[in-house]
């Protein structure tokens, strides 16, 4: 049975762009709620917002403010984004770099607040440790489990036309991360295109070798955090509290490697040294959201409505960034 972290809904994560196509540009946001709460939105594999949640740290930086937390738990990036268009939540933990394309295909009003720097090596293409696959034109005729709409997906996209290799060439298996492994291990396919924890502790316990990374200007795959649109007028002294809090702790991960690992061992029910390995791959360096710095979004959209996954052009440069104070 595989673990909690890996456990994930298929909710949200097929049938992307019909699906978010349809809630979001239906949905009216709502209002912000009354700045005494900020509602916080996140993912169980939310890696900083889940030790802030742990630790209490938030909450006691908030305090002063008159503002306390309520934390609401989502399976996955799609719907923890349609809630903060809805106004359910006012804050959003990190979500991959694809997930606010969908969501602004679909017409969502989200603020950018965050990003963590790149991590390129923190999502790749596995293969079987006996596998003949030796490169990335190999993977024609294969099939490959990918999660659809996902920073993997692109990764894969991005890795196939490196390789001289359309999407056509491959024989793709849109799977959710748990169903994806289990594929995987299984030997029911070729090759999985996964992120880490999954990736992590998916090498740990089958010795799979990885094929391609994001590196070498492949997918630099960035996390964002978000916010409601009211929420980022009506409280930029929460958000600025929240800002500093995820910037120094992911200092503090990547200063304390084993302790924080041995921390979200606990919370996620996975092995320590997966998790830090896992850690070891990511930036965790969290700063300001920049409009030069979002330009492989529009990479990613451009490349996705070719590929039919969004419904309609996106113009990533229209997006709207909230700024810390002094910046």
């Amino acid at each position: 049975m595989p673990h909690p972290l890996l456990s994930l809904s298929r909710r949200g994560l097929l049938g992307l762009a019909a699906a978010a196509a349809a809630t979001f540009a239906s949905a009216m946001p709502l209002a912000a709620q009354a700045p005494d709460t900020v509602r916080i939105g996140y993912q169980r594999s939310s890696t900083l917002i889940a030790l802030l949640k742990a630790d209490g740290e938030l909450e006691k930086a908030l305090e002063p403010l008159g503002v306390k937390v309520s934390w609401h738990e989502f399976t996955s990036g799609l719907p923890l984004l349609e809630a903060l268009n809805l106004g359910k939540i006012d804050f959003s933990a990190d979500v991959a770099d694809t997930v606010p394309v969908f969501a602004q295909a679909a017409g969502a009003k989200l603020v950018f607040i965050a990003e963590e720097a790149p991590s390129p090596a923190a999502q790749a293409i596995l293969v079987p440790e006996g596998s003949t696959i030796a490169s990335l034109a190999d993977l024609k005729g294969k099939k490959v489990a990918v999660t659809k709409g996902a920073g993997s997906h692109y990764l894969l996209l991005a890795a196939l036309a490196k390789g001289g290799l359309t999407f056509k060439d491959i024989t793709p298996a849109y799977l959710t991360p748990a169903d994806g492994r289990a594929a995987f291990v299984g030997g029911n396919v070729d090759a999985w295109v996964a992120w880490d924890p999954f990736l992590a502790t998916t090498q740990a316990a089958s010795k799979a070798r990885i094929l391609a990374d994001g590196s070498n200007g492949l997918a630099s795959y960035k996390r964002y955090y978000l916010s409601s649109e009211a929420f980022a007028q009506s409280s930029p002294k929460v958000l600025a509290i929240i800002f500093e809090k995820l910037k120094a702790k992911g200092e503090w991960v990547k200063a304390h490697p084993k302790e924080a690992a041995a921390q979200l061992a606990t919370l996620w029910g996975i092995d320590a040294s997966a998790v830090e390995v896992a850690n070891g791959r990511r930036s965790y360096k969290v700063g300001a959201v920049t409009k030069a710095g979002l330009g492989e979004q529009q990479k990613i959209a451009d490349t996705f409505f070719k590929e039919g996954l969004l419904p309609r052009e996106v113009d990533t440069s229209t997006v709207s960034i909230w700024q810390p104070a002094g910046l």
